[in-house]
C-alpha cells in the first residue's frame, strides 16, 4: 500500500505533464486462500520430473 505522500507526488505530477489516469483493483486475497480449482505449473529449474513434460499440481497458493 502506498503512502498518501506517495500518491499525492505521483497526481501532481501527472497533472503539470497532463497524463491520463486509470485505476484498477487487484484483488490479493487469493494469495492466502485455499485452492479451490486445479491450478498446474511448470516444473521449477533445477527439478527433474520422473518423466518428460510433467508438470506439477499445486495443492496451496505459492504466497501462502
Amino acid at each position: 500500500m502506498a503512502k498518501i505522500t506517495t500518491v499525492r507526488l505521483l497526481l501532481a505530477i501527472a497533472a503539470t505533464k497532463n497524463w491520463l489516469l486509470k485505476q484498477l483493483d487487484v484483488n490479493n486475497a487469493f494469495l492466502h486462500e485455499d485452492l479451490h480449482e486445479e491450478v498446474y505449473m511448470e516444473v521449477p529449474k533445477g527439478v527433474v520430473p520422473p518423466k518428460p513434460g510433467q508438470v506439477c499440481k499445486l495443492r496451496k497458493s505459492l504466497w501462502s
